[in-house]
């Protein structure tokens, strides 16, 4: 229900689906990075990013609405439902969103060229204060070995200081190699090809 005169964007919706559907869908990646950096301008990503379980269908009413901008709803299992998500005021709702360290691991998991990681090297740069607690937690919960390799070669390429916090034995970074570009630079210790952009100033791990 809508009151008269009352405009609904998605941040209602998905308050509705959140609190009253009990939908764990959630605002991710690039969506939910914004919200924590000023400096991060809106208007790039003409799109909003949502996350679900792989069984949240988003209902009929959802989909066929016209909320002023496009959803990109993305339905997988690499993380659990709300794990290190936080609590934000949007559009004069409460709702849950992927947290820093989530979102970035979400930019990842989307990322499908050297573009797309030279912008998360970018988004990684801004990561320095995150709680290596919650960092650990996401990461032995996170299924992708993509990701997790990405993660940890990136905050080591960032140099900064919650990274020592890791305990790595922990972390499960699977086997073989990855190929994430079809030219690049190889990464040894995380078995990885990335973008050569990402290598010329990477900081070594203490």
């Amino acid at each position: 229900m809508i009151r008269a005169g009352d405009t609904v964007g998605y941040e209602g919706a998905v308050y509705a689906l959140q609190n009253q559907a009990s939908m764990p869908v959630t605002p991710g990646a690039r969506t939910a990075l914004a919200r924590f950096w000023a400096r991060l301008i809106f208007c790039r990503w003409p799109s909003v990013t949502l996350f679900g379980p792989t069984d949240a269908r988003l209902p009929k009413w959802f989909r066929e609405a016209d909320w002023g901008v496009k959803i990109d709803y993305h339905r997988t299992s690499f993380l659990p439902p709300n794990l290190g998500s936080v609590d934000v005021e949007a559009g004069g709702f409460p709702l849950k969103i992927s947290s820093a360290p989530r979102a970035v691991m979400e930019c990842l998991h989307l990322a499908s060229g050297g573009d797309d990681l030279v912008e998360a090297r970018e988004l990684m740069d801004g990561l320095n204060n995150l709680g290596p607690m919650i960092v650990q937690t996401l990461l032995e919960a996170c299924t992708s070995i993509k990701v997790k390799r990405l993660f940890l070669y990136l905050a080591d390429a960032a140099g900064h200081d919650w990274v020592r916090h890791i305990d790595r034995s922990g972390i499960d970074l699977g086997s073989g190699a990855r190929s994430l570009v079809s030219k690049g630079t190889y990464i040894p210790e995380y078995k990885i090809m990335v973008p050569r952009e990402l290598v010329p100033d990477a900081k070594p791990r203490l």
